[in-house]
């Protein structure tokens, strides 16, 4: 509980901290520590399918990569997405970095609180 309430408050401070336009990049370290971080926690508290919700963002970056990869060795050459992960598609696409930023913190916000909704039965103990 000590380690979640740390990382929330370490994330919080770095999102508020590194507002737009950002000055510092998290990086593989730091995201993988949060991945594994979230995993570890969706393990030990058996609520493994409400975070695939939270991290609905996070794996569909990381299956747009491996989609990419894949089918890119699969056709020698052919791509999926212009560029992945697929936020750097969508900038392709002509978005701009605000928009993408907004339908990700929008998409994650839906999937959190379907989560949430689904696990709503157990809070009620």
């Amino acid at each position: 509980m000590t380690a979640c309430l740390a990382l929330s408050g370490s994330a919080l401070g770095f999102l508020y901290f590194n507002r737009y336009p950002a000055k510092i990049f998290m990086g593989d370290t730091g995201s993988m520590y949060i991945g594994g971080m979230m995993i570890g926690v969706a393990m030990l508290s058996k609520c493994v399918f409400p975070m695939l919700l939270f991290c609905f963002t996070s794996i569909m970056s990381s299956l747009s990569v491996m989609l990419q990869v894949s089918y890119y060795k699969l056709t020698h050459g052919k791509r999926i997405f212009k560029m992945s992960p697929i936020h750097h598609h969508f900038e392709l696409c002509g978005m701009t970095e605000k928009q993408i930023v907004r339908m990700y913190a929008v998409v994650t916000m839906v999937t959190s609180l379907l989560a949430i909704w689904i696990m709503s039965p157990y809070f009620k103990g």
